[in-house]
């Protein structure tokens, strides 16, 4: 009788057990600005700019080349100057995006 009752215990615990492992198999979300602090259009990497919604790596390579012929971006409203981003996709990105105005030469 006490065999029959530790197989069973035994049986439960098996078949449990690869749904515990299954949920601890779930990969981590990849992670975006949204998730962090908002991203710096004057300081951030293709690889920061990337991890806004909306922007890829070509996006985000006009971003830089719009920081480096301008000398870095005033005002977050600034973004809608650079090829491919509209007011409406510019208001998603706005609560995810700063600016640090650039400190000149002194």
């Amino acid at each position: 009788m006490m065999i029959r009752i530790l197989m069973a215990a035994i049986a439960a615990i098996a078949l449990s057990a690869p749904s515990l492992s299954a949920q601890s198999k779930v990969p981590a979300p990849k992670p975006t600005a949204t998730a962090a602090a908002p991203v710096n259009l004057n300081t951030a990497t293709a690889e920061q700019l990337a991890t806004i919604p909306g922007v890829g790596p070509k996006m985000a390579e006009r971003i830089l080349d719009y920081r480096q012929k301008n000398g870095g971006f005033k005002k977050v409203e600034d973004l809608m100057n650079v090829s491919g981003v509209g007011e409406k996709s510019f208001l998603k990105m706005k609560p995810l995006i700063t600016v640090t105005v650039p400190k000149t030469g002194q």
